[in-house]
């Protein structure tokens, strides 16, 4: 291992991420429970034993680029799962994430203050001289808004705490006075001083399963409000400008926190109801997303813990390990903080193995024209020759299947993998009947780069020197050098390619929309990546 481990530039190898390697089904299993197929029909499915020793291991290399991440909104759209297994995926936010959630919550605030409609308001007032007066003040519009300190808090065991504080708003509108037959009108001006909003959010679930957020309760204080009124006897209504002052104040309190509880109530949580609980990754796959209980929040952190299953979509079938424990280090120099486990990793390698993805078949028309090496039996015959003698003048096809799910492990500092190839030679008799001839074990090391953008994850593949050893044979021993160049040529010339070009097509990552991501860190634990990043949202 080389380099910085602390880095973004951290160690990978071998086999890897096995989700990400595309293959094909061999056209036909052989006609008898022997060799490969034999091993295929009793080979495991499921489950990565931690205890049992890789045949051999290989690192990986990743590459520094951008992390994926989710701010405060992201983590109320997934859902509720079962409690007690070990989650998948933790998604943490330190007091800096949410602090800049914060920030954007206030001007979000702010911009939707400008567009709310007040409610007029009317009502009497005796005064000395003229008695009872009726007034009413209408067309009320929100001329300007400072919304200028904010902060958002974490409640132990419950949610978060929003403040503002030390903002101000200027509403004008018009004024109608009438006393018997005197009818009067004007305009007037008011600058609301001081206000202060606190408001204490809960996060739960349903019993359906999908998140619930509610206000658990709201409060809002006007410090000053001063009104100008201006028109024909508007010297009359600012004799009584207390009473109107108190009122102005009193339906502001009330509308403040009225706005927040309707979006809260009427927009927000029938969006959350609406999310799905699973994301395509592609045909063959889905990520289950879904929350293993609710968010646990501490003086310091917001911690979300989600399954991080990846399932087949066509039969989906029970994981036969759970996932490990995650002891997450006490990082906070970024805002959102992701805890990848190798469960999500090794999940996927269950279920690509299971639809025959890691599978490939050879055949002689991939091999160049020039080779000097041919799959047939006329070309093996100088170092196979009783498969000459055997099978004159045959094609051979070669099927390669990964025995078994490949499973991925975490270590301080690297990632490894334990993978066993296996390779089988079939002679293509007349009438469509492959014959099993002869059985190859394969190793090889392949060195990946990963690359965390801003909207996905992409990757690319160097394949290093494969070794070849003769499993079982029924054409005699041989020497398999011959054979390591043509598969030699095959994985770099056919079958990396096309699992570049795959790797190229990325794996979208969950964001929200405008966001912006930068910074990111990579730390490789036991069991688990640890990435870090901050975030920044793009307005238009």
């Amino acid at each position: 291992m080389t380099g910085d481990p602390n880095s973004v530039a951290s160690r990978f190898q071998s086999l890897g991420l096995p989700f990400l390697v595309p293959g094909t089904r061999p056209t036909q299993e052989p006609p008898q429970p022997s060799g490969l197929g034999y091993l295929r029909e009793l080979g495991p499915v499921g489950g990565c034993d931690r205890s049992s020793p890789a045949p051999w291991e290989s690192r990986m290399v990743t590459s520094t680029g951008t992390l994926p991440s989710l701010l405060l909104g992201t983590l109320l759209t997934f859902t509720s799962g079962a409690l007690g297994a070990n989650p998948g995926l933790v998604v943490r936010i330190t007091d800096q994430g949410l602090e800049y959630v914060a920030q954007e919550e206030l001007l979000a605030l702010q911009s939707k203050l400008h567009r709310v409609t007040l409610p007029n308001f009317d009502g009497d007032v005796r005064i000395k001289h003229f008695g009872s007066v009726d007034y009413r003040f209408h067309s009320l519009n929100i001329q300007s808004c400072k919304l200028l300190g904010s902060a958002l808090k974490l409640l132990p065991n419950q949610g978060l705490h929003f403040s503002i504080s030390d903002s101000f708003i200027q509403v004008t509108g018009d004024w109608k006075v009438r006393k018997r037959i005197l009818r009067l009108d004007g305009s007037f001006d008011v600058k609301v001083k001081g206000i202060t909003i606190s408001v204490n959010l809960l996060l739960d679930s349903e019993p359906s399963g999908r998140p619930k957020v509610a206000v658990s309760s709201c409060s809002s204080h006007i410090r000053d409000v001063e009104v100008h009124i201006s028109g024909d006897l508007g010297w009359l209504l600012n004799l009584f400008h207390n009473q109107i002052e108190s009122r102005f104040r009193r339906v502001l309190e009330s509308k403040i926190c009225e706005i927040i509880e309707d979006s809260v109530t009427s927009e927000l949580q029938p969006y959350l109801q609406t999310l799905p609980v699973t994301t395509e990754i592609d045909h063959l796959a889905g990520l289950d997303y879904s929350l293993m209980g609710a968010p646990q929040a501490t003086a310091q952190m917001l911690d979300v813990m989600f399954k991080g299953e990846i399932f087949s979509r066509d039969d989906r079938f029970p994981v036969a390990f759970l996932a490990p424990v995650m002891n997450l280090p006490e990082e906070h120099s970024r805002m959102v903080y992701f805890a990848i486990s190798d469960y999500a990793f090794n999940t996927a390698s269950l279920v690509y193995h299971k639809a025959g993805f890691l599978n490939f078949t050879i055949t002689d028309d991939v091999i160049p024209p020039d080779s000097s090496i041919r799959l047939n039996t006329k070309s093996f015959r100088a170092f196979v020759p009783r498969i000459a003698r055997l099978y004159p003048n045959t094609n051979l096809e070669l099927q390669g299947a990964v025995i078994s799910a490949p499973c991925l492990n975490f270590s301080p500092g690297n990632l490894s993998t334990a993978a066993q190839m296996e390779i089988e030679a079939f002679v293509l008799l007349p009438n469509s009947v492959k014959e099993p001839v002869f059985r190859l074990s394969v190793a090889t090391n392949v060195s990946a780069m990963l690359t965390f953008n801003t909207s996905k994850i992409t990757g690319f593949l160097e394949p290093g020197k494969i070794q070849v050893e003769l499993k079982e044979s029924k054409v005699g021993r041989f020497n398999v050098e011959l054979l390591e160049a043509l598969l030699n040529y095959y994985l770099l010339n056919n079958f990396y390619p096309k699992v570049n070009d795959k790797l190229a097509e990325g794996f979208p990552l969950p964001l929200l929309r405008k966001i912006q991501l930068y910074d990111p860190i990579l730390q490789i634990h036991k069991d688990f990546l640890f990435l870090g990043t901050n975030v920044r949202y793009l307005r238009v």
